[in-house]
């Protein structure tokens, strides 16, 4: 049952064999993704279809709580995203998944007394727009040839690419030397409890770091509503600072 899958089942059920054939050469691309791209993935690294994260920060469910989590993407099979929260005084634990195609959040407090429980077909379109979004984490996944580049400007390459069942269009905000500034993509949602749509969805990019030959964003703030003036008030829920990262 992908349910009962931990971060550490997913991750040690991760094949290394990269396949360095799947890759695009970097000159057949707008010339502002080959910056983003030859700045996040060094010329030594080897492909990855899997990153796992460690991580801490803020999340906003009514009010701002402090968590840890740790996070596993497969690009083959999902992600899984496993947490530690504190309400009250009270911890929460649980995770949000995609796994095998079905999108799944399961969160209980003390262990006991459930939380949050959503799963179905948004659930799962949700999941799948916002692995999309993290895939700036494994940036080699958007050198493959399953994505198609563009750009309106210097500054702004655009990725298109199927990601679990979700056509995603995610536009990314470089700086002159390629270092990620923000992404954002319409990504499907309900961020008021309303019915299921598209809603602009994005993150802020505020610090790097380099793991393994790939250089990421170390420190973000994301949420819905993104580029809107309603992010700041309304839509950023999730605050993060990441500890360590390691590639398969």
């Amino acid at each position: 049952m992908s349910d009962l899958l931990s971060v550490a089942d997913l991750w040690s059920s991760v094949s290394s064999d990269g396949d360095p054939d799947q890759q695009i050469e970097l000159d057949q691309l707008p010339e502002p993704a080959q910056r983003y791209l030859k700045h996040a993935i060094a010329p030594s690294a080897l492909p990855a279809q899997a990153v796992r994260i460690q991580m801490e920060g803020q999340i906003k469910l009514r009010e701002w709580l402090p968590f840890t989590a740790e996070q596993v993407i497969d690009w083959q099979r999902g992600f899984i995203w496993q947490a530690s929260a504190k309400m009250r005084g009270l911890p929460i634990r649980g995770s949000d998944r995609l796994l095998e195609g079905l999108g799944a959040m399961r969160w209980k407090m003390l262990g006991l007394v459930p939380v949050m429980t959503a799963g179905g077909p948004d659930i799962s379109r949700s999941a799948a727009g916002r692995v999309a979004a993290e895939s700036i984490w494994l940036p080699s996944v958007l050198r493959s040839q399953g994505v198609t580049w563009t750009s309106s400007d210097a500054g702004h390459p655009k990725a298109s690419f199927e990601a679990f069942g979700e056509w995603v269009e995610l536009e990314l905000t470089i700086a002159g030397d390629g270092r990620l500034q923000s992404v954002w993509l319409p990504r499907w949602g309900n961020p008021e409890d309303g019915p299921f749509r598209y809603e602009a969805f994005g993150a802020i990019a505020e610090e790097e770091g380099t793991f393994d030959g790939y250089s990421v964003p170390t420190r973000l703030r994301a949420g819905w509503y993104f580029g809107e003036d309603r992010f700041d008030s309304e839509g950023e829920f999730f605050r993060a600072t990441i500890t360590g990262v390691e590639y398969k």
